[in-house]
C-alpha cells in the first residue's frame, strides 16, 4: 500500500506540463478505483455523492432496462417474416429462380450472333411477402383453384369457402404491412433514437461523475501522505476536484432530469399499441365476415350430407 501512495505522491509532483497532469490524474483515478474494488479504501474515504443523484440514477437505469427489455422482442417487426418461420424455403427457391433468371438473360444478352442456341429473355419473378396472412392467402387460393378446376368444382362448397377464406387474407395481410411500417416508423427508430442519444448522454455524464469522484479521492489520498512540502498543492489538487466534482453532478442531475421528464417513450408505446389495435381490429373485423359466410356453407353442406344418408 505504501508504495502505491508513494508511487501515486511521486506522479502527482512530477512537473511536466499538461499531459503528465492528465496522466497522472489518470493513474491515481485507476489505481483509486482498483483499491476500492478490493476493499482497501474505507467506506467513509469515499465520497458520498447527493441522494437526489442516487435515486435519478436508479430511475435512469430502469428506463434504460426498459427500452433495451421492449426492444428486444420488438425489434421483431423489423423482419416480416417473424411469424412465418418456414419461409426459409420459400426464400431458398426464390433466390434459385432468380439466379437462374439471371444466368438465362445473361446468355439471351450475350450468344446472340454466335452458333449456340439463345435462349429467350424472361421476366423476373415477382417477389413475395414473406408473412403468415400472405402465406395462408396464398395457400388458401391455391387451394381453391385446385378444388374448382375438378368436374363440378365451381360449385363445391369447399372451394368457395377457400375463395373467402382467400380473400379475407389478403386484406388481413394488406393490415399486417401497414401495421409493420407504422412500428418501425412511429415506435422502433423513435424508441431506438432515445436510447441511443438522451439516455446515453446522461449515461456518459454519470461515467465523467464516476471519474471525477475517483479523482477527488485520489486527490485526498495523495493528500494524507504527501510531504509537507507539497502540502499546498495537494490541498489546491483537492479543492480543484471538489469542483470539478460539483459542476459535473450538477450536470449529470440536470441530463438525467431531461431524460426522464421526456414523454416521447409514452407517445412512442403509444404508436405501438395504436398499430397493433388496427391491425387486430381490422383482422377481428375481416374473419368475423368470413366465418360467417364459412358457417352458412358449413351448415348446407352438412344438411346436404344428412339428406343423402336418410335416402
Amino acid at each position: 500500500m505504501d508504495g502505491w501512495n508513494k508511487l501515486q505522491s511521486s506522479l502527482s509532483g512530477l512537473n511536466l506540463g499538461q499531459s503528465a497532469n492528465k496522466f497522472a490524474k489518470g493513474f491515481n483515478s485507476s489505481v483509486q478505483a482498483t483499491r476500492e474494488r478490493l476493499g482497501q479504501v474505507a467506506p467513509d474515504e469515499i465520497t458520498e455523492l447527493p441522494q437526489e443523484y442516487k435515486d435519478l440514477e436508479a430511475r435512469v437505469d430502469a428506463l434504460r432496462q426498459a427500452h433495451l427489455a421492449l426492444l428486444k422482442v420488438t425489434k421483431a417487426y423489423e423482419n416480416e417474416s417473424y411469424d412465418y418461420p418456414t419461409q426459409i424455403q420459400e426464400s431458398i427457391t426464390e433466390l434459385s429462380t432468380t439466379i437462374g433468371h439471371g444466368i438465362t438473360n445473361f446468355a439471351a444478352t450475350n450468344l446472340k450472333g454466335t452458333n449456340l442456341p439463345t435462349p429467350s429473355p424472361v421476366a423476373p419473378q415477382v417477389s413475395q411477402h414473406k408473412t403468415l396472412p400472405h402465406a395462408l392467402g396464398r395457400a388458401a387460393t391455391n387451394a381453391a383453384v385446385a378444388v374448382q378446376r375438378t368436374p363440378g368444382g365451381n360449385e363445391d362448397k369447399l372451394g368457395k369457402a377457400l375463395t373467402v377464406y382467400a380473400d379475407v387474407f389478403d386484406n388481413i395481410a394488406s393490415a399486417r404491412v401497414e401495421q409493420d411500417e407504422s412500428i418501425q416508423n412511429q415506435y422502433l427508430r423513435p424508441w431506438q433514437t432515445t436510447l441511443s442519444t438522451s439516455i446515453n448522454v446522461a449515461m456518459k455524464a454519470r461515467q465523467a461523475v464516476r471519474v471525477s469522484r475517483l479523482e477527488l479521492d485520489a486527490a485526498k489520498q495523495t493528500l494524507k501522505t504527501t510531504s509537507p512540502v507539497k502540502q499546498e498543492q495537494a490541498r489546491l489538487d483537492v479543492e480543484n476536484a471538489e469542483d470539478d466534482l460539483v459542476q459535473k453532478t450538477e450536470v449529470a442531475i440536470t441530463l438525467m432530469k431531461t431524460v426522464l421528464e421526456n414523454p416521447e417513450p409514452l407517445k412512442n408505446l403509444n404508436e405501438l399499441v395504436k398499430a397493433q389495435l388496427l391491425y387486430f381490429a381490422a383482422a377481428a373485423e375481416a374473419l368475423s365476415s368470413a366465418q360467417g359466410e364459412i358457417e352458412e356453407l358449413s351448415v348446407a353442406a352438412e344438411g346436404e350430407y344428412r339428406k343423402s344418408r336418410d335416402h
